[in-house]
């Protein structure tokens, strides 16, 4: 795929994460919005983390050819960096779902 083939994904991923969870954030109190707002943020970096290791795994192994010439790194750097990205990625999403979800009044302690 080219790289504008990327932008575009990347766009709609985020357009689509901005669009639904921005419909429930304008109830609750300050602290209830702000947890939303940062679950929002969370989703975003790691959506963007997630797109960032697909396109260095596919500009490393599928397409090797289309780096630019005087970036040469081995493809274990670039599955180690991709897998990192994929970590970091995965820890923020799973981190924003659990702020993304209202929060329980009487919880059984």
């Amino acid at each position: 795929m080219d790289l504008t083939d990327w932008l575009v994904i990347l766009a709609i991923a985020l357009a689509a994460i901005l669009f639904f969870c921005k419909r429930g954030g304008r109830k609750g109190s300050l602290t209830d919005r702000a947890r939303h707002l940062h679950g929002t943020r969370l989703l975003l970096q790691g959506a963007f983390a997630l797109w960032a290791a697909l396109l260095m795994v596919d500009r490393s192994f599928v397409l090797p050819l289309s780096v630019p010439f005087g970036i040469v790194t081995s493809p274990h750097t670039m599955l180690a960096a991709a897998l990192a990205l994929a970590g970091v990625g995965a820890i923020w999403s799973f981190r924003a779902s659990r702020l993304l979800k209202p929060r329980r009044i009487f919880g059984a302690c």
